[in-house]
């Protein structure tokens, strides 16, 4: 690294850093640390997540995927697209969760079921994600070594410690510091600006690597495979080892059953000014991500072009020369892309990738701490007590459980040997929680007869049979017949099955949907009196929240993904029928795979630059006149929320609401 590229680095590093401490002073509540206050608007909850996904483990389980699927993944993923939007559009899981008022799943868990399933359901869902989140410190430092040009191992008191070891140690430091200070309130505010800050970056990078690489230069590399393993033709990948077609459909139906299921981020489901300011930030969210895959797309195309075109053999001699010296051969297959970027970039544009880097290291690390240290707090801890903390302790309890994860993570990545690809340990370690929770969570919300036996039964077996996955992955290895997604799939059928089964043997009374979801004589919030003249505008998911602008941005999200839908089938059935050459698939990817992203990056850096400055100001605004409600802070009593529990029952000559049909 040069010293301007170090100076480039400091200067967000620091922007964030006073923007954390200015932040700080907003914070009144256990409400204000564990959900922001629930005064989000869609823009900041839409940058701050996304941010979440910008760290150096995302760039390299990205890099790990692109490296042997190419542009294959990507043609299947379409098929993807559509029900995902769609998904988004009717607010699927997430409107009727933020309907709850809950701060944590758990606590759902406890209003849906009964106390002890929360406290299981808490440990659980704590235990899988620190084991998640226990690769990602390491994962992200080891990057950081490489791509910083790091010596391998630094001499402590006579001992040769792996460099990445204080690495992370510095940057868990720098964000457990972060989180303490404001809890989900300074992490939201940090990681919008955090976002904001990497899509101008992104856009400067993305023009100086235009400038270095040729299209035909990458071609000649994305072209030079063996049949059977293509990297442009989605017919000419068959022998594609685990990121294949197969792979595909069991993502989307594992994505589609675990809808916010996975509560790495779950202070954000609580966090939106209302139900549908959730919804409306999950699909501004889809926008913004479109902006983001052409900065990882080129720069691990760019980065294959560099190490294996004849036309850049001299520089990248070295960078081969140090990815031959890492001796574990998933590490090494892991650190090539990295390597390779951190060697070819110019001074500057590493300074500028760095700060990205490290931002998204920031808010990726800041969120899971958060999360894990909540559930933990809120659904294990919290439950078992007698006696009730007052806020102040409250407070104090989630700072100190902040600091055990973040050591736990330190600890566990120093000793753990990684042996698997990152995307597919994430899949393996979701699908302990997620297995079963997801059934729990999609009945809890949607099915009046889902009873606690058939959610502890869903939850058990889902649990068992991913984690005995995982061990069989660990002894056997590669010679295990299921991968991490595969094993994830598998625990999930089997949990629906139970849940099901289970729910219809034992099922007495239906249970009341409307008390849990503040609906009809329990609503707590007001309602738009705005009515749907057009039936089918309430069948794409358009309901009487939805202005104008709302419906242009989720109908062009719609338009979006059914145009990819329908030329990818369009597509199939011509290859079918026609094979297109290697030389239309180039062309085809030249421009729908890095033109079209190129211009959906600049589109969304102004867009969401906009949007989350707005947002951040009018978060400070409504915190400054909000009033603080101490009983807020995630006890439920009698299958109700503390603060509804003591406040005045409803009358019941109310009117119904239209959000009772939702």
């Amino acid at each position: 690294m040069h010293l301007i590229d170090w100076i480039i680095l400091l200067i967000p590093l620091l922007i964030v850093l006073v923007v954390g401490a200015y932040t700080h002073r907003y914070m009144k509540s256990v409400a204000d640390f564990m959900s922001g206050g629930r005064l989000a608007g869609r823009y900041l909850l839409a940058v701050a997540r996304g941010e979440m996904f910008a760290g150096a483990v995302v760039f390299v389980a990205a890099f790990e995927v692109f490296s042997q699927s190419g542009f294959v993944l990507t043609w299947w993923n379409n098929l993807s697209t559509p029900v995902g939007l769609l998904l988004a559009i009717f607010g699927f899981v997430i409107y009727r969760y933020r309907e709850t008022r809950v701060m944590t799943l758990a606590q759902f868990f406890e209003l849906r079921y009964s106390k002890s399933f929360r406290v299981f359901a808490g440990t659980l869902g704590f235990g899988a994600g620190i084991l998640n989140f226990g690769i990602i410190p390491a994962v992200g430092s080891r990057f950081l070594v490489y791509f910083l040009g790091l010596p391998a191992t630094v001499a402590i008191n006579g001992y040769a410690v792996p460099t990445y070891i204080p690495v992370m140690a510095g940057l868990l430091t720098f964000t457990v510091i972060l989180t303490l200070s404001g809890g989900l309130l300074t992490v939201m505010v940090t990681d919008c600006v955090e976002g904001i800050l990497s899509q101008l970056f992104y856009l400067i990078i993305i023009v100086a690597l235009l400038c270095m690489f040729t299209w035909p230069e990458i071609n000649s590399v994305l072209a030079n495979r063996p049949a059977g393993h293509s990297l442009l033709n989605p017919f000419d990948s068959g022998q594609v080892a685990d990121f294949n077609f197969s792979y595909v459909l069991m993502v989307l139906c594992t994505g589609v059953y675990s809808t916010m299921a996975w509560q790495n981020s779950s202070a954000y489901n609580s966090a939106a000014l209302s139900a549908h300011e959730s919804r409306m930030g999950g699909m501004l969210g889809k926008w913004r991500e479109l902006g983001k895959i052409s900065v990882v797309t080129l720069l691990a195309i760019s980065a294959m072009t560099f190490l294996t075109h004849p036309d850049f053999a001299s520089q990248a001699a070295h960078a081969k020369n140090l990815i031959s010296q890492i001796d574990q051969p998933q590490i090494q297959r892991q650190m090539t892309i990295p390597i390779g970027v951190s060697e070819m970039l110019p001074i500057g544009i590493k300074g500028l990738l760095c700060a990205i880097l490290i931002m998204g290291v920031f808010g990726g690390d800041s969120t899971h701490l958060h999360s894990w240290s909540g559930i933990l707090v809120q659904d294990v801890f919290l439950p078992l007590r007698k006696k009730p903390l007052t806020p102040k302790q409250h407070i104090f309890t989630l700072r100190c459980t902040i600091i055990g994860v973040a050591l736990f993570a330190f600890l566990f990545g120093s000793l753990f040997r990684q042996t698997e690809y990152v995307s597919m340990w994430f899949q393996v370690t979701t699908g302990i929680f997620v297995g079963g929770a997801g059934s729990v969570i999609i009945g809890g919300l949607y099915w009046k007869k889902g009873t606690t036996a058939g959610a502890w039964s869903a939850l058990i077996i889902g649990s068992i049979t991913s984690l005995g996955g995982i061990l069989a992955r660990q002894f056997f290895g590669k010679e295990f017949p299921l991968n991490g997604t595969q094993i994830y799939f598998t625990s999930s059928l089997i949990s629906i099955s139970t849940y099901i089964i289970i729910s219809l043997l034992t099922c007495r009374e239906n249970f009341n949907m409307d008390r849990m979801l503040h609906r009809g004589i329990y609503a707590t919030e007001a309602k738009s009196t705005h009515t749907i003249k057009h039936s089918w505008t309430r069948w794409i998911g358009f309901d009487e929240n939805f202005s104008l602008a709302d419906k242009w941005i989720a109908g062009g999200l719609v338009c979006w993904g059914m145009f990819w839908f329908t030329v990818m089938v369009i597509g199939t059935i011509w290859n079918l029928i026609s094979p297109w050459p290697l030389s239309v698939w180039s062309s085809f990817w030249h421009f729908f795979g890095i033109v079209m992203p190129v211009f959906f990056t600049i589109l969304t850096g102004i867009w969401f630059t906009w949007g989350g400055v707005r947002d951040i100001r009018d978060l400070f605004r409504r915190l400054s006149q909000a009033k603080v409600n101490p009983l807020d802070n995630g006890v439920v009593v009698n299958h109700q929320n503390l603060d509804d529990a003591t406040s005045k029952a409803p009358s019941t000559n109310a009117k119904k609401t239209p959000a009772e049909s939702h």
